[in-house]
């Protein structure tokens, strides 16, 4: 359910196991269309599309959550087979649940409250940062992804212009100072069997990832403790497929911040980097199947992401350069191109972490992704980068 970047990679891990794949797409031209066995195009908002859909399948899976979480309950109710379920997907789209359901579970979370709609909805934020501190996150409870739905706010008067337009719930939060940030990614069958790859460091940058990188700046001690957390997340959850858990890393504590209950961008290094890619352990999850080794298959890993620049140019047509890097692992994922729009990303592997980054941003700014403000490049690289890489222009 869904047709996009996931779904299309997912379709390409399916295929190497001999198995098709269908898709519920929005729109004829997702990603996943091209390679699909089986097209639907409707919306996963629509109670009858859904369960056609669902009838075609022998599992329905997803690659969103941007969901109708009672249509998923009530299609598992009439036998149909979703992994993972509508309890797994609400922590997903309701960050005000899995704040509370993680929260009562003893995880560690950021200060948080949640806050109802209505004309107390502002005293309440203004309430928690008396206690935490302005600035304050806020957080819509559904509808956010990839940096969208989450504002900082460091005033009465800025909370009240987010507060306003958003009009559902809300969660407040308090900002945390951050030394670091991590995901994990685990993959869980329906009896409850499960496996995890190492944690890994990322760069977030306006709430969208840019880099991976694997093992990571972090400790040995640090990389453990995230990983054994996120296995315990996705067992709350009752995670079925894949699971990524993102972490805060602060002032030597971890802390959850986002789940996903998907294959996600900081699990897409496992496709070279992995003995097991994310894509084909959800396949092999979500229909119950024995799950793969998740061992690294290199020591070091760099992932980066290509946008679209400001001119709007495709990265296509600049293939040639980007796998003229030797070492780079090349994923476009067929989108049409525009301004910031997250179009491919490319993963080189190694024995030297240095290296490896470097070789991967070298293939990205080739493909013309621009550098965001905030992330700082390899230091070969900061040198002739400049204007021209920040625009999405190749150096």
């Amino acid at each position: 359910m869904g047709a996009g970047q996931l779904a299309r990679m997912a379709g390409e891990a399916s295929s190497a196991l001999g198995l098709s794949m269908a898709v519920l797409a929005e729109r004829p031209d997702d990603a996943a269309c091209a390679i699909a066995a089986g097209v639907v195009v409707g919306s996963p908002f629509d109670a009858g599309t859904m369960r056609a859909f669902t009838d075609l399948c022998e599992v329905v899976t997803f690659d969103h959550e941007q969901v109708d979480l009672e249509i998923v309950a009530a299609l598992q109710a009439e036998g149909g087979v979703l992994r993972p379920g509508a309890e797994t997907l609400e922590l997903a789209v309701d960050k005000a649940r899995m704040r509370a359901v993680l929260d009562a579970a003893g995880v560690p979370v950021p200060a948080y409250r949640i806050v109802d709609p209505g004309p107390d909805a502002l005293d309440a934020v203004s309430a928690f940062a008396g206690d935490h501190g302005w600035p304050v996150m806020l957080k819509a409870a559904q509808g956010g992804y990839d940096g969208k739905g989450v504002w900082p706010v460091s005033n009465r008067a800025e909370a009240s212009a987010v507060l306003d337009p958003v009009g559902g719930r809300v969660v407040v939060e308090e900002l945390v100072p951050l030394d670091a940030e991590l995901a994990v990614m685990v993959a869980r069958r329906p009896s409850g069997a499960s496996v995890a790859w190492q944690a890994v460091e990322t760069a977030q940058v306006g709430g969208v990832c840019r880099e991976v990188l694997v093992p990571g700046r972090l400790g040995h001690d640090v990389v453990e403790a995230a990983s054994a957390l996120g296995q315990k997340v996705a067992e709350i959850a009752g995670a079925v497929g894949v699971m990524a858990i993102e972490l805060f890393w602060t002032k030597g504590r971890l802390l959850v911040n986002e789940v996903a209950t998907r294959p996600h961008n900081s699990g897409h290094w496992t496709i070279e980097g992995a003995v097991t890619s994310q894509f084909e352990n959800h396949v092999r999850a979500v229909l119950d199947l024995p799950l793969g080794s998740t061992a690294p298959s290199h020591p070091c890993v760099a992932s980066v992401n290509v946008f679209g620049g400001p001119a709007g140019a495709d990265p296509a047509t600049l293939l040639g350069r980007g796998l003229a890097v030797e070492g780079a692992h090349v994923h476009l994922y067929a989108k049409r191109a525009r301004p910031d729009r997250k179009l491919g990303h490319v993963t080189v592997c190694g024995d030297d972490a240095a290296t490896v980054r470097m070789s991967a941003w070298s293939a990205a700014l080739a493909l013309g992704t621009p550098v965001p403000d905030g992330l700082t490049l390899p230091a070969g690289l900061a040198a002739r980068s400049g204007p021209a890489a920040r625009s999405g222009v190749a150096p």
